[in-house]
């Protein structure tokens, strides 16, 4: 981001009807500015990959700034960062808000970073009218919650919530060979000391995180945040379809076993699924291999990767079933033998009635209209929800553009964002 795309964060922001109770759009737009310029691409985006040295520098900044307001840090061993500021009851759980400062190579200036400077703006509004909260405030930065170095995400919330399979990650190499403990080594940490990062859950009691929605729900209605009802968990399988190799010109169409026409039949019919189980059900093909591949050879073997999601279990399931079932169906009608093998299973987090509903309560005491929409992304807060409650609040995101030097958020609806954030910790 340089500075004439931080000229176009203040370009419209009016200060006198947005700023309030501490709130400085300015301050956000200026801290926003200056983590985009770690690791700025060519092209204008984010490249601050999991466990690099820009990841590292920008978690160094955002220290600097937590210890300024005021906040107690300190980071564990799998690099993510805590800053406390103590209750007035100090003994309760405490509240966690924040996000992650790593990107996807090229990634856009809002993902994660928003969320982390929101929860560090609520901060320093406290700081500024001398408000103490009933219960610790935690801003936090998760390690690597991209996953961009190993295909793997969310290493730093699995590592708090105790999920990180330490046999499982030792066997990892990134793109460049080096083993997950080598790279470990190059960011201070060791594969010990990412054994001791789990908390206990008892400590906290709620996570809360503001994110861009990477979709147009909320542009759409014309409103400047959300609250998300549901965070969908992907259901990865990889699916290969086997067929019979033969020559193009030579094999008959009534006994060709062509399995490339089977997988494309299976990736039309998925398509329709979702829409037979619920509103929020997705399920995607993004990826295939094809052999032999070649011009003028039938195709033998087909290997296509499917996620499926829901915000629901339940449907979730029932959508995978539809799925199996399918398969079935084009295994009879193409004369193909399907291989499944199932990669992720994440299960779904629904968010508490009671917690949406303070979060209503916080947007209508700011004049916004309260929305629920679904996520059908991941985030930290999905892995955190398995143990303890969450919420998180969307903000407009332009044309729903993520992951991508484009993306864009207005700077009025990430400050009416951080305005919900701070009324609803006031009064969880």
């Amino acid at each position: 981001m340089d500075e004439a795309l931080m000229e176009k964060l203040l370009a419209d922001y009016d200060a006198d009807k947005y700023d309030h109770e501490g709130i400085k759009g300015k301050r956000m737009a200026e801290r926003l500015y200056q983590l985009s310029k770690i690791g700025l691409t060519d092209e204008g985006g984010s490249m601050r990959i999991g466990f690099s040295k820009e990841e590292r520098q920008a978690k160094e900044l955002v220290k600097k700034w937590m210890r300024e307001a005021g906040l107690n840090v300190r980071e564990d061993g799998a690099g993510n960062v805590y800053g406390r500021l103590a209750g007035k009851n100090d003994a309760l759980p405490a509240i966690l808000a924040g996000s992650h400062v790593d990107t996807v190579p090229n990634g856009g200036h809002f993902d994660g970073t928003l969320g982390v400077v929101s929860a560090l703006e609520v901060v320093e509004a406290w700081r500024e009218s001398g408000f103490q909260p009933e219960r610790p405030f935690e801003a936090v930065i998760f390690t690597d919650e991209e996953g961009s170095r190993f295909n793997g995400g969310y290493l730093g919330s699995k590592a708090m919530m105790g999920q990180a399979k330490m046999e499982e990650l030792l066997k990892w190499k990134d793109g460049n060979g080096m083993s997950f403990e080598e790279v470990l080594a190059t960011d201070g940490l060791t594969a010990d000391s990412f054994k001791y990062a789990r908390r206990n859950p008892e400590e906290m009691a709620l996570y809360i995180e503001i994110h861009i929605e990477q979709g147009k729900r909320l542009e759409k209605a014309g409103l400047p945040c959300g609250i998300v009802n549901g965070i969908a968990g992907p259901a990865w399988f990889e699916l290969t379809f086997e067929g019979k190799a033969g020559h193009a010109g030579s094999t008959p169409m009534p006994v060709r076993s062509d399995a490339l026409v089977a997988a494309g039949k299976f990736i039309y019919e998925l398509n329709k699924l979702p829409g037979q189980v619920s509103e929020s059900a997705v399920a995607t093909v993004g990826k295939l291999f094809v052999r032999p591949n070649g011009v003028n050879v039938i195709p033998g073997e087909v290997t296509l990767y499917a996620d499926v999601r829901d915000i629901f279990g339940d449907e979730r399931e029932k959508l995978i079933s539809k799925m199996r079932q399918l398969i079935r169906e084009v295994e009879a009608e193409f004369s193909v033998k399907v291989a499944e093998k199932e990669l992720v299973r994440i299960s779904p987090v629904a968010i508490r009635p009671d917690v949406q509903e303070k979060l209503a309560e916080a947007m209508g005491e700011i004049g916004v209209e309260p929305m629920k929409l679904p996520s059908g992304a991941g985030h930290d807060a999905m892995i955190v929800g398995e143990k303890i409650p969450v919420a998180m609040i969307f903000v407009k995101s332009k044309d729903g553009i993520s992951h991508s030097p484009q993306e864009w958020s207005r700077l009025d609806d990430c400050v009416q964002a951080v305005r919900v954030l701070k009324k609803f910790v006031e009064n969880y």
